[in-house]
């Protein structure tokens, strides 16, 4: 896994820096800001942390700094399950799904949006502006635009392509960490970004946006935007998020699960493999079909990953000497039980 994990870090490094506005590229590095520290999935992860860190690297909240990493993964990314790109429904359509969590406890979540480019940024509205915690489908884009944010079309032509390619079989059968199964010229198609922030402040905040797996029902709902399940932050505790088969996370409140052990005193990736084992024996028919994966943070700045499959990997951002964005490889149960 070591000379995967390089070469994810080298490619992932350049696309965070590509996304950058051209006055940080001679900028000096960002240093350590009170303890300040970004963590997201996977290796789209890093550019997501790149732009969360130019919030918390100049004092800003956590709460601020996961919106920022999650409009740029749900804008300048191109990624088949996330934002602009992603791919759509089996009836051609594509939807959104966002949360996004303080950890005062305050949260705010869309599902099921249509043609909105940020719904994270949505979601935060449903919970500063409104009294509701989520907003789904045709009322969540009338909130949307009724708070001034635009309505455009979305699909991209590689999407619909990529659909009607799909039509011809009609099979649904989500693949174990997929971006190993893309045609030549695909992007990597991990699922969701989860982000999940501490600002100089000891303040908490984490946010999950994603297009959902593709060719689900029209209507399907993942774990991203259902607070407890794809994203849960506590100020008192730690936060945590989750990435891969949704339907999971949510039968097992995974992400609530993690900030709670993380609350018995389990460390993170202890609280996030416990999690894994019980995601494990509750359907043990199902794990070797399916991905489950933990992220989490302390309140005191410790990170945590497990997954059940190999594969898994998660960027860290905290500004101090060194790469200021790091890829690590997360522990799996399967990886764990043939070593």
């Amino acid at each position: 896994m070591t000379s995967r994990r390089r070469f994810l870090q080298a490619a992932a490094l350049g696309a965070g820096a590509a996304a950058l506005p051209l006055g940080h590229l001679g900028a000096a590095a960002p240093t350590a800001v009170g303890g300040a520290r970004v963590v997201s999935t996977w290796d789209f992860g890093v550019g997501a942390n790149a732009a969360a860190w130019r919030v918390l690297g100049a004092g800003g909240s956590a709460l601020d700094a996961v919106e920022a990493g999650a409009r740029w993964a749900e804008s300048d990314l191109c990624n088949p399950t996330v934002g602009r790109c992603g791919n759509p429904d089996r009836d051609g359509v594509l939807t959104l799904d966002a949360s996004i969590m303080d950890g005062d406890g305050r949260c705010g979540a869309v599902a099921a949006l249509e043609d909105i480019a940020h719904p994270v940024s949505v979601a935060r509205a449903v919970m500063e502006k409104t009294p509701h915690v989520m907003l789904v489908g045709a009322g969540a884009q009338q909130f949307a635009v009724a708070q001034g944010f635009e309505k455009t079309p979305l699909l991209t032509d590689e999407a619909r392509q990529a659909w009607r390619e799909w039509l011809e079989t009609s099979e649904y059968n989500p693949q174990i960490n997929a971006e190993r199964m893309q045609r030549p010229g695909d992007k990597s198609n991990h699922d969701t970004l989860g982000i999940l922030a501490l600002d100089a402040g000891g303040k908490l905040a984490g946010a999950c946006t994603t297009s959902g797996m593709a060719w689900k029902m029209h209507g399907r709902v993942g774990d991203s935007p259902i607070v407890g399940a794809g994203l849960y932050v506590d100020n008192e505790v730690g936060a945590a998020t989750a990435s891969g088969v949704g339907e999971e996370m949510i039968r097992n409140a995974a992400s609530f699960l993690v900030v709670e052990l993380m609350r018995q005193g389990r460390s993170p990736a202890d609280a996030c493999r416990e999690a894994i084992e019980r995601v494990l024996r509750k359907r043990p028919e199902a794990s070797r079909q399916l991905q489950v994966c933990f992220l989490a943070l302390s309140r005191d700045g410790e990170v945590g990953a497990f997954a059940l499959h190999e594969g898994f990997v998660y960027a860290v951002h905290d500004g101090g000497a060194g790469p200021h964005d790091r890829l690590r490889d997360a522990g799996s149960i399967y990886e764990a039980q043939q070593t």
